[in-house]
């Protein structure tokens, strides 16, 4: 239940910074201009793109999980059916507290999400097996997937702006504000995941639309995914 309650939290998110036009999430900037040139919904388009994104794991050896299957399906679902509650780039008196509140919200449904702990998004174990491949740090591979997707989504024609800058700098301290109610599992919340208080600190410091937030260091990002893996 705590899953799939995260995930529909996680697209109700995703709409309302969309929708607010004031810069999306980084995947969130490609699957909206994708979206205007395909003719389909953002929705659909996040679980379209999910899905190649599952495809690409198969070269590199990536084993998905429940959660991961989930992730590609629910948050889209929930993205077009929430679409229909919020408006469309509003006056700033209301997009600001739309993308506020959806960067909050994005924040503690990522916690819900990793404490069920049904393995990761598909873009981040696209992340980790590119790691593990190339052994290349995660900084750098994670860095170079957001630039690479935000830039072809600006070219397609998706927002970015502000929205995009306070989600990236927000989204790890606001995770781990709600990782302290314990609502992501004992660990995170007392910052064992990658290593004490500080890797939680930094958690979704490159924020993406794939509800796992970026890991300190690439053994231990790593060693959790195994370990997800085999549960």
């Amino acid at each position: 239940m705590k899953l799939f309650v995260g995930l529909w939290l996680y697209g109700t998110a995703m709409v309302a910074i969309l929708r607010a036009g004031l810069g999306n999430m980084p995947w969130d900037v490609l699957h909206q201009g994708l979206a205007e040139k395909i003719g389909l919904s953002v929705g659909v388009t996040s679980i379209v793109v999910g899905a190649l994104v599952l495809l690409a794991w198969i070269p590199i050896r990536q084993k998905p999980g429940f959660g991961t299957v989930a992730n590609v399906i629910v948050i889209g679902v929930a993205f077009d059916t929430m679409a229909p509650l919020f408006p469309e780039n509003p006056a700033l008196v209301v997009a600001i507290p739309m993308m506020v509140g959806g960067i909050v919200l994005n924040a503690f449904a990522t916690v819900l999400y990793i404490g069920a702990g049904m393995g990761p998004g598909p873009r981040d174990g696209l992340m980790t097996g590119l790691v593990a491949r190339t052994g290349g740090s995660v900084r750098v591979v994670r860095t170079s997937m957001e630039v690479l997707v935000v830039i072809v989504g600006f070219l397609l024609g998706g927002t970015l702006g502000i929205g995009t800058v306070l989600y990236a700098a927000g989204v790890g301290p606001l995770i781990q504000l709600f990782a302290k109610t314990g609502l992501g599992g004992p660990a995170l919340a007392r910052g064992e995941h990658g290593g004490g208080d500080d890797a939680v600190a930094k958690v979704g410091e490159c924020g993406s639309s794939s509800p796992e937030p970026a890991p300190v260091s690439a053994k231990a990002w790593l060693g959790r995914m195994r370990s997800a893996a085999r549960t």
